[in-house]
């Protein structure tokens, strides 16, 4: 059986305990988004994926519009990125990732996933855990995750949140054509990034801190949730909720520090 969630992903045999590891990650915030999304949720595929095919040519923009044309084309992008997003942290597992091609396409994409409320696994594949999902059975023949499961994302929350709010302010503002340039090949016209990034924000500061451990129950060869409310959820705030109450507090208490430094409207009280 799978890890809870819709039959989005492969199917993974869990081990049981009781028997027996995007962008923001690129362009300074679109790392929180990507990451702290997109990474916080979701990438469980450890081979490599393909970044998305995306339009062949932007969509128009309004002629009333004062475009700014990006210093370097997306494609040349990669080692200007590389140079800047190291700058978000000293953790030596960014520069890992961060050696990745085409990272602005990427973590765009990973944004505009979560902002819908789909996975953004396919576009930031590398950043998937090590280990395999594992389940306890309690006496009373109830499952829970295992708290191991939730330790698998523990390296990428980590580093999330060391990330350097302002440095990622000055680096979205030096960014922001190419990332502009990357949304524009997959938006619906007229939307901004910042609108998007927002609501990807929202949608992951949604989810909520679970209370002691996730009862999951098989259903159809997959573990869901037992709660209908938690399974309730999207695709991509399934994906941040696995991450376990530890790492959602560090992920969540990042973007919420991210939001404010990017001038972002803050989320309403809840």
């Amino acid at each position: 059986m799978s890890e809870p969630t819709d039959p989005m992903q492969s199917p993974e045999t869990p081990k049981s305990s009781s028997a027996g590891k995007k962008a923001a990650l690129i362009g300074g915030p679109l790392v929180a988004v990507g990451v702290g999304v997109a990474v916080a949720m979701g990438a469980f595929r450890k081979e490599p994926v393909a970044v998305p095919v995306v339009a062949e040519a932007p969509k128009p923009v309004d002629a009333g519009a004062a475009p700014v044309a990006p210093t370097a084309s997306l494609p040349e992008s990669d080692g200007r990125v590389r140079e800047l997003a190291s700058r978000m942290s000293e953790e030596a597992e960014l520069q890992r990732w961060l050696q990745e091609k085409d990272l602005v396409r990427r973590v765009t994409a990973a944004v505009n996933n979560v902002a819908d409320g789909s996975s953004p696994r396919m576009v930031l594949g590398f950043l998937a855990p090590a280990g395999g999902f594992q389940v306890v059975e309690g006496k009373d023949k109830t499952v829970t995750i295992d708290p191991r499961s939730h330790a698998r994302y523990d390296l990428v929350a980590r580093v999330f949140g060391t990330f350097d709010a302002q440095v990622a302010r000055s680096l979205f503002k030096d960014l922001k054509p190419l990332i502009d340039q990357a949304h524009g090949e997959i938006a619906p016209p007229g939307q901004s990034f910042d609108s998007t990034l927002n609501r990807a924000i929202e949608h992951l500061l949604s989810v909520p801190v679970p209370e002691g451990a996730l009862e999951v129950q098989p259903q159809a060869g997959l573990y869901v949730y037992a709660s209908p409310e938690l399974e309730g959820l999207s695709r991509a705030q399934k994906h941040l909720l696995r991450m376990g109450p530890q790492n959602i507090r560090v992920i969540q208490a990042k973007l919420k520090e991210l939001q404010t430094a990017l001038e972002l409207p803050p989320v309403a009280e809840r």
